[in-house]
């Protein structure tokens, strides 16, 4: 588990916008709304919500800075 700063990945974000299994889900109509992922993948979302609540975002921490 990282503990600080995040740094975000380019790459890891265009992937996750066009994934064939995300296109998928989506075009089949099994959309969950937002808070069920709980339901689909406990142990991702569990770790999700601590590396959010562990983690800094870099962007968040320069717009206050310069705010």
């Amino acid at each position: 588990m990282k503990i600080g700063f995040r740094v975000p990945s380019l790459k890891k974000s265009i992937s996750g916008k066009t994934s064939l299994k995300k296109q998928a889900v989506n075009r089949a109509g099994l959309k969950m709304p937002n808070g069920f992922g709980v339901v689909r993948n406990p142990k991702k979302a569990v770790y999700n919500k601590v590396y959010k609540k562990t983690s800094i975002d870099i962007f968040k921490s320069l717009k206050k800075l310069f705010k």
